[in-house]
């Protein structure tokens, strides 16, 4: 059994003006297939052949490592957002004022951490000890790794934004979290209390 390419969440141009449909055309169609592609070669023949992104994340080192995790990694990301305004279930919502006063805060701790990361990564909300924290990851580092839920991330890699923003990571952070959060999405894993499962 072969890794796919999971489909885009939405139409390649959903997100637009916010992120291009060029972007994602080669974030997508490129970056992340490039990643799936790797894996798929590296893990024929081999054990880890027939096991799921998720088991191959967690067990493997270095470059079976690496796609894994940034296959996850993309797949969670495209979850992460959303080209309609959604916004917390009740209890994801209850959650943030308790953790960080208001959603608001929450999204000042989460760009900051995004626009303050060195070099390439992500910036994610998670669930740690039954408290929302964010934190961040180097490279194709992914929370699968750790004892965290995460309920939605944001790329910092520079294909992320470079088409659109060129070299302003700030502006790509803003306009992501001032309008493509999917607050369904991070609600859905909160709610169900587990790590997200990549669909293919």
């Amino acid at each position: 059994m072969t890794i796919a390419l999971m489909p885009l969440p939405y139409a390649q141009d959903a997100l637009e003006p916010h992120i291009s449909a060029k972007t994602l055309e080669i974030h997508h169609g490129a970056h992340h297939k490039t990643y799936v592609d790797k894996l798929n070669a590296a893990i024929e023949g081999t054990e880890d052949a027939g096991k799921s992104v998720e088991e191959i994340a967690k067990s493997a080192t270095g470059p079976k490592f690496n796609n894994a995790a940034q296959i996850w990694n993309h797949g969670f990301y495209w979850y992460s957002l959303s080209p309609e305004k959604t916004e917390p279930s009740e209890s994801l919502a209850a959650a943030i004022t308790n953790d960080f006063g208001s959603i608001e805060a929450l999204l000042e701790a989460l760009s900051n951490e995004a626009v303050n990361h060195f070099a390439s990564g992500w910036a994610w909300l998670v669930v740690e000890g039954g408290k929302l924290k964010v934190i961040s990851t180097h490279d194709a580092g992914t929370p699968l790794t750790s004892d965290v839920n995460p309920l939605l991330t944001i790329d910092v890699w520079e294909h992320a934004y470079y088409i659109d923003q060129m070299n302003k990571r700030p502006a790509y952070v803003k306009t992501v979290t001032e309008n493509l959060i999917n607050w369904k999405f991070a609600s859905d894993n909160f709610d169900r209390g587990t790590p997200w499962t990549y669909p293919a």
